[in-house]
């Protein structure tokens, strides 16, 4: 049978016709990202976040944590009137004469200085039969510690440990906890009780240890 030229037979065109049909149909299945997105990539979605980078300061100045006492505080010596010791003290701290002795403060840490005749060396037992009923019934906000005895270079001392709560700040009036250590050493005679307090969790072990450490008994 001839045709015409340019022209197809009818089933040719039936088959084109059926090729278009199932491509919309798979075309009108397929899930559509939405408006606005990114599909990532199998690689993108499996690489880990970035690590955060710590924070600095201009010029590498150390930073130091609320309490804590800075690595380049200086000490003087400081001789109570008509004592027969000396003791170094942060310089620069406030001095208040307070509860029977003198006090030096800053910002959030204190350094409380007593000393008084006292016949006999204080021990374990003496200390927790006095001292520990007293601090209980006088200390805000007081938590038990440890009672132990150490040595410093003026000679042993009994160790208190304690938790109380701090003065309430004078503008919102609250309270924080303070980690405290008092010591109480002796001499001839002589009683010497060094308390130092600052904020729970500062770390402040080596300048309170340069403090205890540095009391000299004097003639």
């Amino acid at each position: 049978m001839s045709r015409e030229p340019g022209t197809r037979p009818a089933r040719d065109w039936t088959l084109v016709a059926r090729g278009v049909t199932a491509a919309l149909v798979l075309a009108a299945c397929a899930p559509a990202a939405p408006t606005g997105s990114v599909v990532p990539s199998a690689e993108a979605a499996s690489a880990p976040p970035p690590a955060a980078s710590p924070e600095s300061t201009a010029g590498g100045a150390e930073v130091n944590p609320s309490g804590d006492i800075p690595d380049n505080q200086a000490f003087v010596p400081y001789f109570p009137p008509g004592a027969t010791f000396t003791v170094s003290v942060p310089e620069g701290w406030s001095r208040l004469v307070q509860d029977g002795g003198v006090a030096f403060t800053d910002k959030l840490n204190s350094v409380h200085v007593a000393a008084a005749p006292q016949p006999r060396a204080p021990t374990r037992e003496s200390v927790a039969a006095q001292e520990l009923p007293a601090l209980r019934a006088s200390v805000p906000g007081y938590q038990p510690g440890t009672l132990t005895t150490v040595t410093r270079a003026a000679g042993p001392a009994v160790l208190i440990t304690y938790g109380a709560l701090s003065d309430p700040n004078p503008v919102t009036g609250k309270s924080r906890l303070n980690d405290v250590q008092r010591y109480e050493f002796w001499h001839a005679g002589q009683g010497v009780t060094l308390t130092l307090a600052g904020p729970k969790g500062a770390d402040n072990l080596d300048p309170w240890r340069k403090i205890t450490d540095s009391l000299r008994w004097t003639p």
